[in-house]
Formats: structure tokens, sequence, C-alpha cells
């Protein structure tokens, strides 16, 4: 019995160290990203973008990663539908509705978390950075009458993304990342009321590749 527990034990020594000899080093990915996101404007509904970008994360080891990730999306629209007078610091918005186009760009890198199989991986992140978007200029330009008719175009605020997904395995070097939900919080100034904080939501599905495994 003894004999059996050791080979057992020894077995399972051996298969951890080829398991983590096959781990790969880099991971970089290609993938459609979906973002809902929430302008806080009044009479404003949340925006639905679609685009998509890239990923690329460096193992530390078996279970922690720095992870860089970048997307951008299309241009939508956006409509706001005034029912009475909206005085702002700038001027006054009249009754009407009014539609613009905006699209958005997020760049972030942060740490994430996983717990790998041969054939699945589940994952967390926290990703800080950036983000990039002239909409809320552009629709400040259709609406204000009198004082300053300009917005203040594209603005880069903070931006975070807080979140996790999970990849399956189609071979060593090729996964598919079948979903990774995100909240995330952007700082865009908004010029009709002056806050700050926009929280949405995003999804994310693509392929990823997987590099330098021994």
């Amino acid at each position: 019995m003894k004999k059996v527990l050791c080979l057992l034990t020894l077995s399972s020594m051996l298969g951890l160290s080829a398991y983590a000899a096959d781990e790969a080093k880099w991971e970089v990915s290609g993938d459609y990203s979906y973002l809902q996101f929430n302008p806080t404007v009044s009479g404003l509904q949340s925006r639905a973008f679609n685009g998509g970008g890239g990923q690329f994360q460096y193992n530390i080891n078996k279970y922690f990663g720095i992870k860089g990730d970048f997307q951008g999306y299309g241009s939508t629209q956006w409509t706001l539908n005034v029912t009475s007078p909206i005085p702002t610091s700038k001027g006054i918005i009249p009754i009407g509705t009014y539609k613009s186009n905006g699209n958005m760009f997020t760049y972030m890198f942060g740490p994430a978390v996983g717990i790998n199989t041969h054939h699945m991986a589940l994952f967390s992140e926290v990703l800080f950075g950036g983000s990039a978007s002239a909409g809320y200029a552009s629709l400040y330009n259709q609406t204000i009458v009198g004082g300053q008719t300009n917005g203040s175009g594209s603005q880069h605020p903070f931006t975070m993304a807080v979140g996790g997904g999970v990849d399956v395995g189609a071979g060593k070097h090729i996964a598919f990342r079948l979903a990774e939900l995100d909240w995330v919080l952007t700082r865009y100034t908004n010029p009709f009321t002056s806050t700050n904080n926009q929280n949405s939501f995003r999804y994310i599905g693509g392929v990823v590749f997987k590099f330098g495994g021994e």
C-alpha cells in the first residue's frame, strides 16, 4: 500500500511539473467587444457600443499574470430627448430631440489571476488606464443655445474594469474566450451637469494564442 501511495504521489508531482512546464508565458488575443455604456445624462438612455480589439498577458507563474487590454468601439448615435428647457452654466437646452454620434477607445493594464486545467481556464482581473470619446462634446454642440457653443472635444478620463471570464482550450497554443464579463468605470465629465462617473457593462469574446511554454 505504501508503495502504491508513493507511486501515486510521485506521479502527481511529475504531472504537476509537466503541467507547469506547459504553461504559456505569453497570451495574445483578438476579440469582439460589446459595451453597454451609461452616459448619466437625464433623457439620454444607455448606449450600445460594438467593437473589438486585443489583449496580451505575461504569465508570471501558473496563477498570476500582467494584462494589457485595448478595445475600440465604432460610432453610435446619441439621442437626447428634452421635454422642458434645461438651463446650464453654458446656455439653455430648448425642448427637442437632439442626435449626434460618438465612438470610444479604451486602454487598460493590470493584474490577472487564473485557475487553469488542460481544457479550461477561469480568470479574474482588475485593470486601470484610460479611454477616449468625443460623444459628450458632439451632443453638447447640438444642444446648447447661447453662451459657449462648442464642446470640450475628445476627453481622456481615468477608466477601470473589474471582472473575469472563461477560456476553453482547443490545443496547446490556442483557446476560445467564451466570455469575459466586466464592470467598467469611466470618469467622463458630463458637460450638462458636471458629473463624472459612468458605470457600464462589457462583454468580450474571441480567440487566445499562447506562446512560450516548454
